[in-house]
C-alpha cells in the first residue's frame, strides 16, 4: 500500500509555475528523497504535501486521506519539519513537546510515554529543561524531529533537515531516521547532499517544477550515458579545452581536482589520454569509473531528464 500518492500536482505563484503536473507514489515505511537544484520546487512540494498551500491542480493522498478534501484528518497523519527552526525559543525542550501534545489533543498518558521515548532516542533527556533558543543547530533539529513524531504520524515530511548542521549531528540525525521505517513511519525528505540522498530507498529528481526521474540511486546512476572517466590534472581548464569539440564528448563536470568526462566511443581511456597528450596537457591519471548519483544529477538536470 502507498502512504503518499501525488497525482498531477500543479502550483503557480502568479505567472510562475512552481510545480508542473508532478506525479509519484511513496510506499509505506519507505524513505523517499527529493533532490534538485535550488529553486527546483522541492520546498513548494513539501508545503503542498503538508497542506500549507493549496495547489492549482492535482490530488494528494496521505495515509489514504485526501489532503484537499479533508486537510484536518490529513494533518493528524503527518509530521512536518521545515528548513527553518520554528519552535518556541523561550520554551524548554519539555515545554515545546508538551505544547505539541496539547495542539494535537493527544492522550496524556500515551503522550508522556512517547515524550520520554523520544527524549531518550534523541539523547535530549538530560537537556529537557534547557530553553530551545539556547540549543545547538543539531539539537534544535532533534527537538524538531521529536515534536514532529510525538503524535505518532504515519508520514514524516522533512524539508532539508540537516542544512547548516555539522557532520557529526548529521550522522546522528540520520541514525534516528534509519530506525523510523521499522516503526511504520514513511519519510519524505528533501536534501541538497548527495550522500544523504543515496541513503534513501528511492529518489525523485525535480527541476524547474518538473519531475525529471524517479528510482533508486543506482537506477538513476545507470541512466548516465557513455563511459565515465576521471581525469586528474593540475590544470583542469586545459583538460577541458583540449577535449572541447570532440565528437565523442558527451559532457564533463569538475569534482575537486578531477574532471568527470562522459565519452561515447571505443577505448575511452586511451582515446582521451591520446587527445590530451597531443594537446600537451599533463595529467596524473585517466581512469574509468562508475557513474555516481551526483553524475546522474548533473546529466539529468542538464538534459531535462532526457538521458
Amino acid at each position: 500500500m502507498n502512504a503518499v500518492v501525488v497525482d498531477g500536482l500543479t502550483h503557480r505563484f502568479g505567472e510562475v509555475t512552481a510545480l508542473d503536473d508532478v506525479s509519484f507514489e511513496v510506499a509505506e515505511s519507505e524513505i523517499f528523497g527529493l533532490i534538485g537544484p535550488d529553486g527546483a520546487g522541492k520546498t513548494t512540494l513539501m508545503r503542498l504535501l503538508a497542506g500549507l498551500l493549496t495547489p492549482n491542480g492535482g490530488q494528494i493522498e496521505l495515509g489514504g486521506v485526501d489532503v484537499l478534501a479533508d486537510p484536518e484528518a490529513a494533518k493528524q497523519k503527518l509530521g512536518y519539519l521545515s528548513q527553518v527552526f520554528s519552535l518556541y525559543g523561550d520554551l524548554t525542550i519539555g515545554e515545546n513537546l508538551d505544547f505539541v501534545v496539547e495542539m494535537f489533543q493527544e492522550d496524556r498518558a500515551v503522550a508522556a510515554e512517547a515524550k520520554q521515548r523520544l527524549l531518550e532516542m534523541t539523547d535530549l533527556a538530560r537537556f529537557v529543561d534547557r530553553q530551545a533558543g539556547r540549543l545547538s543547530g543539531g539539537m534544535k533539529q532533534k527537538l524538531g524531529l521529536s515534536c514532529a513524531l510525538i503524535h505518532r504520524p504515519q508520514v514524516l515530511l522533512l524539508d532539508e533537515p540537516t542544512t547548516g548542521v555539522d557532520p557529526l549531528s548529521r550522522r546522528d540525525f540520520w541514525r534516528l531516521l534509519a530506525d523510523l521505517p521499522g516503526q511504520g513511519v514513511t519519510i519524505v525528505l528533501s536534501s541538497p547532499y548527495m550522500d544523504e540522498a543515496a541513503r534513501c530507498d528511492r529518489l525523485a529528481l525535480i527541476d524547474h517544477g518538473r519531475l525529471l526521474a524517479t528510482g533508486t540511486a543506482d537506477e538513476l546512476a545507470a541512466r548516465v550515458k557513455g563511459t565515465m572517466l576521471e581525469v586528474v590534472s593540475r590544470d583542469l581548464p586545459a583538460v577541458s579545452a583540449a577535449l572541447a569539440g570532440a565528437a565523442e564528448l558527451l559532457g564533463e563536470t569538475t569534482f575537486g581536482d578531477a574532471l568527470h568526462v562522459r565519452w561515447d566511443g571505443p577505448d575511452a581511456e586511451a582515446a582521451v589520454l591520446a587527445r590530451l597528450q597531443a594537446a600537451g596537457v599533463a595529467v596524473q591519471e585517466v581512469i574509468e569509473i562508475e557513474a555516481g548519483l551526483e553524475d546522474a544529477f548533473v546529466e539529468l538536470v542538464s538534459t531535462g531528464g532526457a538521458s
